[in-house]
């Protein structure tokens, strides 16, 4: 990629993120494309996550690049959560009692960054939000400008809710195990209501469901992370449905791919970078195992357990990072103390406490797969990584994400297990050891399924790199939707 400087009369992009990690690292990597290619930048952040994203501020800061993080207060008092709750994974536990409080603290962002964009020198061109933030929608009509929506899942979830939307099936079905079937959907695609896109915010934010639906019938059109070799069907759908167009500019994972840049991504590590390369070159290709569930999926410790016992009996290398909840922290740093798991395995088990750089583990020559909750980022970045998958959905759109890695994209073992609810670790069946193990092992192993199944994953690593190349699919849509928007501010 080329590094442009800004026009004088460039496209002002105006950046608005949901607070919560997931969302914010997929704005960041669109930012640096953005920029780098002339446009200028406003990201809205708060101090607290742009804290968490200070390497990243200062990197695009020394580079020149033209992107003003903006961090503006955010009034936990005044929506009555606790000071310091500026992201979803900082509420406490159970986060989702907070959830309608820490909404209510977003929309109050509204006047402040309106009258910081009124006063700012280069007149918004358009601005692009987190479909969570419907206050957006009003802000771009009082400005004058496009809104586009930006959502952290990916097409065929997004598709899936829409159509679940306008059958007014989050009202009509009230039994959360009745199969769905969604009409009108590419092929056929049957889903509990539990596990169907769109129940994630739950009854008490119902209204903020309906509006946030509202907003984006009203907006100019949604860009969406992904690329066409994965899911162009399910685009193709959804564009033909709103009438309007849909920009698939990902993965924006492998918007950067300088290894610092890639490192600060999201938080700071709970780990030295000196200290996981030196056990990852230590190891043997695609020998390991890496284990996440992201920042919002909280494991009780009797899940802990399970999980690392697993981990042990498969006997393969691995890398576990941890994210336990508020009230069970002690008890897991407790478990493993007392249960030796981590002398038992050390050599070939690293265990990290916290965040971890993600990406980075994943694309080590080491990594040869990856144990996901299916977030729609980290799924990207195992597909991007040409990783095979084990997938364990907890919430959200997870579930339907797994659907495309093992039965659309057939990269992916599924471990099996229920539903939970989000932001509380005491909630959903404990899986077993047994199922864990069965999965790792499946993955991991030899056989002529798995290794069809790395064939593939190797595959869809390639395509993912070559839709963000100068000439790809993803790449040439980014660069056409800058242009769109410098044409207009000219």
């Amino acid at each position: 990629m080329t590094t442009d400087q800004p026009a004088a009369r460039c496209a002002h992009f105006v950046l608005v993120p949901l607070m919560a990690q997931g969302h914010i690292i997929p704005f960041v990597d669109m930012a640096h494309f953005l920029a780098r290619h002339g446009a200028h930048v406003t990201f809205l952040t708060t101090p607290l996550n742009a804290l968490r994203i200070d390497a990243i501020i200062q990197r695009a800061s020394a580079s020149g690049l033209s992107i003003d993080f903006v961090s503006l207060p955010f009034p936990c008092a005044d929506a009555g959560i606790p000071l310091g709750c500026e992201n979803l994974d900082a509420l406490p536990s159970p986060m989702r009692d907070y959830l309608p409080n820490f909404i209510r603290a977003c929309d109050m962002l509204r006047g402040p960054f309106t009258a910081h964009l009124r006063l700012h020198p280069l007149s918004p061109s358009c601005v692009i939000s987190d479909g969570a933030h419907p206050w957006t929608g009003e802000m771009a009509r009082d400005l004058g400008v496009p809104r586009l929506i930006f959502h952290g899942l990916g097409a065929f979830t997004i598709l899936a809710r829409l159509i679940l939307h306008q059958e007014d099936v989050y009202v009509r079905v009230t039994d959360e195990s009745e199969i769905l079937d969604v009409p009108g959907f590419p092929h056929p695609l049957r889903v509990p209501k539990g596990k169907a896109p769109g129940t994630f915010w739950g009854p008490k934010l119902e209204h903020l469901r309906l509006r946030v639906m509202e907003e984006e019938a009203m907006a100019d059109g949604v860009v969406v992370n992904t690329f066409d070799d994965i899911e162009a069907v399910y685009v193709e759908s959804h564009q033909k449905m709103i009438g309007k167009r849909v920009w698939t500019v990902g993965p924006l994972c492998l918007c950067n791919k300088d290894a610092g840049h890639m490192a600060a991504r999201g938080n700071k590590a709970a780990i030295d970078d000196s200290q996981y390369l030196r056990w990852l070159d230590s190891m043997t290709p695609t020998s390991i195992i890496y284990v996440s569930f992201g920042s919002l999926v909280i494991a009780g410790v009797e899940q802990i357990m399970e999980i690392g016992m697993a981990l042990e009996g498969a006997g393969f290398p691995f890398v576990w990072v941890i994210k336990a909840g508020d009230r069970s922290a002690t008890e897991v740093e407790r478990w493993l103390a007392e249960s030796g798991l981590e002398e038992r395995t050390r050599g070939r088990g690293l265990v990290i406490r916290g965040w971890a750089p993600q990406m980075m583990i994943l694309s080590h020559p080491a990594a040869g797969g990856f144990l996901t909750h299916c977030g729609w980022n980290s799924t990207l970045e195992g597909i991007c990584s040409g990783l095979p998958m084990a997938t364990w959905p907890h919430f959200g759109d997870q579930h339907m994400n797994q659907k495309v890695v093992v039965e659309v994209l057939r990269i992916g073992v599924a471990v099996g297990g229920g539903w939970a609810k989000w932001g509380d670790e005491n909630s959903g069946t404990v899986v077993s050891r047994e199922k864990i193990e069965k999965a790792v092992r499946e993955l991991m192993g030899g056989g002529k399924e798995a290794e069809a199944r790395r064939e593939r994953a190797k595959e869809l690593g390639e395509k993912a790199k070559r839709a963000m190349e100068e000439g790809g699919s993803s790449y040439q849509n980014l660069t056409m939707l800058i242009r769109q928007f410098q044409e207009e501010a000219e």
